[in-house]
């Protein structure tokens, strides 16, 4: 004597429903770590010049002796505007585009005119660049200049472009830009961590020591 026990179709939609859930969240925990993965190789790919760029030059920077970083050549120069300019002295406005872009062509400045300042005894023409300053005192009766050229050396230069100072609007937005890849590239290490069972927690763990050992150094070396 045998006996069979009937399935409603209930319980066979619910089982389906399941099987059907669980499958989208599988679906979507590979899509999702997939896409973790992704972002961090490539991220960390897209910084890897510019994240050893800072690392380096935060290091020089940190120890402006090293590498001759606080090397600095100084030049005095002079000279006598041309008489074309030396008119223009004399007109309101004056030129100062003319007279900056001239003293840079005649001697091989560098750098953005910073400042541009006049009174009536003389001229200010200020260059600046990275690792570079030019200063440039004009007077107004005769035309004639004194000109003090500071040159820094090389690794003086990687530093002020790690801190953009005196390195241009452009170089200000890729400042900007490298900083967001990086941080993008540090959440999405983070979060692959979360895919990763077997190295979860202690990844956690380390990232907490590390969070606490930031903390505890700013409380003591700078708070």
């Amino acid at each position: 004597m045998s006996s069979s026990v009937a399935t409603s179709p209930r319980s066979n939609q619910g089982s389906e429903r399941a099987r059907r859930t669980g499958g989208s969240k599988r679906w979507l925990y590979q899509k999702s770590a997939a896409a973790f993965r992704w972002v961090h190789i490539y991220i960390s790919m897209l910084s890897f010049a510019s994240l050893m760029f800072f690392a380096f030059t935060g290091l020089t920077l940190n120890h402006p002796t090293w590498l001759g970083g606080s090397d600095q050549v100084i030049r005095d120069e002079s000279g006598e505007l041309p008489e074309h300019l030396k008119k223009a002295l004399s007109v309101e406005p004056l030129d100062e585009l003319g007279i900056a872009e001239w003293l840079r062509a005649e001697h091989r400045l560098k750098g953005y005119v910073a400042e541009f300042t006049d009174d009536e005894l003389e001229l200010m023409v200020v260059y600046k660049g990275p690792g570079y300053s030019a200063d440039v005192f004009v007077t107004r009766d005769t035309g004639e200049y004194m000109l003090t050229k500071s040159e820094s050396s090389f690794i003086a230069v990687l530093n002020d472009l790690h801190k953009g100072r005196d390195s241009g609007p452009g170089w200000a937005i890729l400042i900007d830009v490298s900083a967001i890849v990086m941080m993008v590239m540090s959440v999405s290490g983070f979060g692959l961590l979360l895919y990763l069972k077997r190295r979860r927690f202690m990844g956690l763990i380390v990232a907490a020591i590390g969070t606490i050992a930031m903390l505890a150094a700013w409380l003591l070396f700078v708070s």
